[in-house]
C-alpha cells in the first residue's frame, strides 16, 4: 500500500509545488525541493529510500529521450566543439577539483573521486526548467552539454568505485579503453535502436502501437548499452537525436498528435517528482550522519558548491580566450559571445537527477564486507549540492540574465515566418497541377487559393511586425468567429447527448474533431 500512497503524495507534491511556484513567481524546481524536504518529515515517508535504479532505469531514459527529441541538431553541429569540451574536459576537471576538496575534508581518494563524479555533470531537465529565458543558442549548448556529460561522469564514477573495491586498475590504456567503450559503444547502440525504431514506425499504422515503440526506444537503448558496459545515457541521446531528424518525414500526423499529448505530460510529472525526491532524499541522508559528520558534511556542501562554480567559470573564460588565440577564422568570430553571456552560462550549471542517482549507486559494502568509506557522507553532500545549485543559482539566475542584457533572440520567429511564407507560396504554385491530377473542380480550386492567399498575407504581416495590418485584423476576426461557432457546435452536441438523441460515443467523436479544430485555431500545438 505504501507504493500507492507514495504515488499520491508525489503527485500532490508536484501539483502544489508548481502552483506555488507560479503564484509567487519562483522557479517550480526550487519550490518542489522545499516541498520534498517537508514531505521527508512525515514518518511514513522518511523510511522510504529512493533506489538508484528508479532514476537510472525508469526516470532518466524518458527525460533524456524527450530532451534529445526537442533539441536543435543544427545548433549542436554549429557549437559542437564547445559542447564536446564542456561535456568531457570540464567534467574531468570538475570531478578532479571536487576530489581534491573531498580528500582535503577527510575522504579517501576513491570515495572523493566518486563524489566528484556524482556532482560533475549538469542536469538537462534542471537546465530546461530553470534556464528557459536564455537565447536559443545558449540554452541549446547548455542542454547538449547536459545530455552528453553524464557518460563522462559515469565512467569516472565506475573507475572510482572499482578502484575502491579493488576491481579496477588505473592505467592510461585502461582508462582510454573505458572512455572509448562508453562513447563508441553508446553511440553505436543508439544508432542501432534508432534504425529499428525507424523500420517499425514505417510499418505500424496504429498510432497506439507506433507510440508504444517510441516509449520503448529509450529504455531499450539504455538497457542494451548497459549490457555491453557502454554509456546508456549516450545511447538514449543518440537515438533521440536521430529520430528528431527523421521523424518529420517518417511519423504520421495522428501518431505525432498522440505523442505530443503524452510526452510533455509524462516528462512534466517525472521531472517534478525527481525534484521532490531530491528533497526527500536529503532528509534521509541527514538522519544517517552523526553530529560531527553532519558538521563536516555541511562544510563540504559549501566547499564543493564553490568549487563547482569556480571551475566552471574558470573553464568557460579560459577555454574561450584560448580558442580565440588559436582559431582566428572569420566564422569562429561569428560564434563569439560576450563575457556577460558567459557569466550567465557559468551560473546555469545546475545539478539534478543524474548526480543523485550516481551518489545513491555507491555500494554500501566492499568485497571484504566492510562498509564503503563515506557513503552516507557522499549521498548527503551530493543532495545538498543539488539543493544549493537549484535554489541559490536558480534564484540568482533571473537577476543575472537581466544584468547581462542579452540580445533578444528573434531568430525562431524570423525562421518561422520564412518557413510559413515559403511553404504557402510553393503550395499556391503547385495548386493548378495538383488540382488537375486530382480532378478537382474550379470552384474548389478557387476556394483553396483564396484561403492560402489569406494565410500568406497573414504570415507576411506577422513578419513585418505591423499589428494593425488589414491581413492580421482579418485573420483575428476570422479566428474569433470560428472559435465562437465551435463553441456553439459543442454546446449543441452536448445538448443532444443530454436529451438522449445521441450516444456518448458520438459525442466523444464530434468533441475530438471540435477540440482539434479549436486547438489549431488557437495556436496551442506549439512545442519547443
Amino acid at each position: 500500500m505504501l507504493g500507492l500512497e507514495l504515488v499520491v503524495v508525489l503527485g500532490g507534491a508536484v501539483l502544489v509545488g508548481n502552483v506555488l511556484g507560479q503564484r509567487f513567481h519562483v522557479a517550480p524546481p526550487v519550490v518542489l525541493l522545499v516541498v520534498g524536504a517537508l514531505i521527508g518529515l512525515v514518518p511514513a515517508v522518511r523510511q522510504t529510500q529512493l533506489p538508484p535504479e528508479v532514476v537510472l532505469l525508469l526516470f532518466l531514459p524518458v527525460l533524456l529521450y524527450w530532451e534529445s527529441l526537442t533539441t536543435s541538431m543544427r545548433e549542436i553541429r554549429t557549437n559542437l566543439r564547445g559542447i564536446v569540451l564542456l561535456s568531457t574536459v570540464l567534467v574531468i576537471l570538475t570531478a578532479g577539483a571536487v576530489a581534491v576538496a573531498g580528500h582535503a575534508l577527510g575522504l579517501p581518494w576513491g570515495p572523493a573521486w566518486a563524489l566528484g563524479a556524482a556532482v560533475a555533470p549538469t542536469d538537462a531537465t534542471a537546465v530546461s526548467a530553470l534556464a528557459g529565458s536564455l537565447p536559443r543558442r545558449q540554452i541549446t549548448v547548455l542542454r547538449a552539454e547536459s545530455l552528453v556529460n553524464d557518460g563522462t561522469a559515469l565512467v569516472i564514477y565506475g573507475l572510482a568505485v572499482g578502484i575502491t573495491v579493488g576491481e579496477e586498475h588505473l592505467t592510461l590504456p585502461h582508462v582510454g579503453a573505458l572512455f572509448l567503450l562508453a562513447y563508441g559503444g553508446g553511440a553505436a547502440v543508439g544508432v542501432a535502436v534508432a534504425r529499428v525504431n525507424m523500420n517499425l514506425r514505417r510499418r505500424l499504422d496504429d498510432p497506439l502501437l507506433g507510440n508504444l515503440v517510441m516509449i520503448l526506444a529509450p529504455f531499450t537503448a539504455y538497457l542494451l548499452a548497459e549490457q555491453v558496459h557502454a554509456s546508456g545515457v549516450l545511447a538514449v541521446v543518440v537515438s533521440g537525436l536521430i529520430m528528431a531528424q527523421v521523424a518529420p518525414s517518417l511519423i504520421r500526423a495522428d501518431h505525432r498528435r498522440q505523442a505530443l499529448a503524452f510526452w510533455p505530460l509524462a516528462t512534466f510529472i517525472i521531472n517534478g517528482a525527481l525534484f521532490v525526491l531530491v528533497g526527500v532524499e536529503l532528509q534521509y541522508a541527514l538522519r544517517h550522519l552523526s553530529r560531527p559528520d553532519l558538521r563536516d558534511a555541511l562544510i563540504a556542501i559549501g566547499a564543493v558548491s564553490v568549487v563547482l562554480v569556480a571551475v566552471r567559470f574558470a573553464f568557460l573564460f579560459s577555454s574561450a580566450y584560448l580558442i580565440r588565440a588559436i582559431d582566428r577564422r572569420p566564422e569562429q568570430r561569428l560564434r563569439r559571445v560576450s563575457d556577460r553571456a558567459r557569466v550567465v552560462s557559468g551560473l546555469a550549471g545546475f545539478r539534478g537527477a543524474v548526480s543523485l542517482a550516481v551518489a545513491l549507486s555507491v555500494p554500501e559494502t566492499l568485497d571484504s564486507g566492510e562498509a564503503f568509506p563515506g557513503r552516507a557522507f557522499i549521498v548527503f553532500v551530493t543532495s545538498g549540492v543539488i539543493v544549493v545549485t537549484l535554489v541559490v543559482q536558480g534564484l540568482l539566475l533571473p537577476g543575472v540574465v537581466r544584468w547581462a542584457r542579452l540580445p533578444r533572440d528573434t531568430s525562431v520567429d524570423e525562421e518561422q515566418v520564412l518557413a510559413e511564407t515559403t511553404a504557402t507560396e510553393e503550395a499556391i504554385k503547385a495548386l493548378p497541377q495538383l488540382a488537375a491530377e486530382q480532378g478537382t473542380t474550379a470552384k474548389v480550386v478557387e476556394w483553396l487559393r483564396q484561403e492560402y492567399e489569406a494565410n500568406l498575407a497573414t504570415a507576411r504581416a506577422r513578419g513585418a511586425g505591423t499589428d494593425d495590418d488589414p491581413a492580421l485584423l482579418h485573420n483575428r476576426h476570422y479566428t474569433e468567429l470560428r472559435l465562437a461557432l465551435i463553441a456553439t457546435k459543442r454546446a449543441t452536441v452536448v445538448r443532444l447527448r443530454d436529451e438522449s438523441q445521441i450516444d456518448d460515443t458520438v459525442l466523444r467523436r464530434l468533441q475530438a474533431a471540435l477540440d482539434n479544430e479549436e486547438v489549431r485555431l488557437a495556436g496551442g500545438e506549439q512545442v519547443e
